[in-house]
C-alpha cells in the first residue's frame, strides 16, 4: 500500500512536472518579447537621451538675443513636457530655411510654429494638437512714397515681391510661378530690401509682422499694407523630423500633447501670448 502511494506521488509529480513545462514552453515568447522591450526602451533612452529643439527669431512668439540665448512660446511647451517625462532639451539657434534643412537632414530633432504643407510633411512629423491659432491675414507692404496700388491679387503681377525662403503663405500665392518672387533668408532682410528700393513688396502675416517691425528697429513709418490681403486661420505646429528614430519617446510628447490640450494646459501655456485657448 505505502509502496503504492509512492507511485502515485511520483506519477503526480511527473504530471506536474510536464504540464509546467509545458505552460513555460507557451509563454516563453511573451517573456522574451517584454524583455526585448525592456532592453530596447532601455537602450533607447540611452542612445538619445536628449532632444534638439531648433529655434528662428520670429517675435512674438520666439526669440533669440544677441547672445543666441533662446526663449519663446514653443520652448515653454517643450520644458513643460521636459520635466515630467525626464528627457534633456537642447535648443539650438538658427534662420528659418536652416532650421528646416537640419530636421530634414536629421541634425536637429524638432521645430515649432510651423505651417502644415503637403512638402514639409515628407520630411517632418506634426505633432497634433496645433499649439497656435491665428485668425490673421496674409498682408503685402510697400514704400508710401512709391504709391503702389494692390487691390487683388492679379495686380501683384510685375511686382518684384519679397518671400522669405522656404516660408509658407496661402496656397496659391505658393504655387504661383509667374510671380516676381525675391527669395530673401529673413523678415527682417526682406524688410531692409523694402526699404532701400531692392524690392516692392514684402509678404509676411500681420500679426507677427506688425510686432516685429517694433523690435527690428526699421522704418516702419515709411511702409504701408496694401489693400489686398488674404484671411486665413493659420494654424502652428510642433513637429519631428522623420530621421528622428526614439519612436518611445515621440509617442510620449505627443501622448502629452494631447494630455495638456484636454486638461488646459496648452491654453494655460499660450495665454501669456495672447492666442486662443485650444480646444478639443
Amino acid at each position: 500500500m505505502k509502496l503504492f502511494s509512492n507511485f502515485a506521488k511520483q506519477g503526480f509529480f511527473h504530471l506536474f512536472q510536464v504540464s509546467l513545462l509545458k505552460i513555460l514552453n507557451k509563454i516563453k515568447p511573451l517573456i522574451l518579447f517584454i524583455l526585448l522591450f525592456i532592453l530596447g526602451v532601455s537602450v533607447s533612452w540611452a542612445h538619445h537621451p536628449q532632444i534638439i529643439l531648433a529655434i528662428n527669431h520670429a517675435p512674438p512668439y520666439t526669440f533669440v538675443d544677441s547672445k543666441q540665448q533662446a526663449s519663446g512660446l514653443i520652448l515653454d511647451i517643450m520644458r513643460r513636457i521636459e520635466s515630467d517625462l525626464g528627457f534633456e532639451l537642447k535648443v539650438v539657434s538658427c534662420p528659418f530655411p536652416r532650421c528646416l534643412k537640419l530636421a530634414k537632414e536629421g541634425k536637429v530633432d524638432m521645430l515649432g510654429g510651423l505651417i502644415k504643407t503637403e512638402e514639409r510633411n515628407k520630411y517632418l512629423d506634426f505633432i497634433e494638437p496645433a499649439y497656435m491659432e491665428l485668425n490673421s491675414s496674409f498682408v503685402f507692404y510697400a514704400l508710401k512714397d512709391k504709391g503702389l496700388i494692390v487691390n487683388e491679387y492679379k495686380q501683384l503681377m510685375g511686382k518684384r515681391i519679397a518671400v522669405k525662403r522656404k516660408a509658407a503663405h496661402f496656397k496659391r500665392f505658393d504655387k504661383d510661378t509667374s510671380l516676381n518672387k525675391v527669395i530673401v533668408s529673413s523678415e527682417k532682410v526682406a524688410m531692409d530690401m523694402l526699404l532701400k528700393g531692392r524690392v516692392d513688396i514684402v509678404i509676411a502675416i500681420e500679426e507677427t509682422a506688425d510686432h516685429a517691425l517694433k523690435f527690428l528697429n526699421q522704418a516702419s513709418h515709411k511702409l504701408q499694407k496694401l489693400n489686398y490681403r488674404h484671411t486665413d486661420n493659420i494654424l502652428g505646429y510642433a513637429a519631428f523630423s522623420r530621421k528622428y528614430h526614439n519612436l518611445f519617446i515621440l509617442n510620449r510628447i505627443k501622448q502629452k500633447m494631447r494630455y495638456f490640450q484636454k486638461n488646459g494646459v496648452l491654453t494655460a501655456l499660450v495665454k501669456p501670448y495672447n492666442l486662443p485657448p485650444i480646444d478639443e
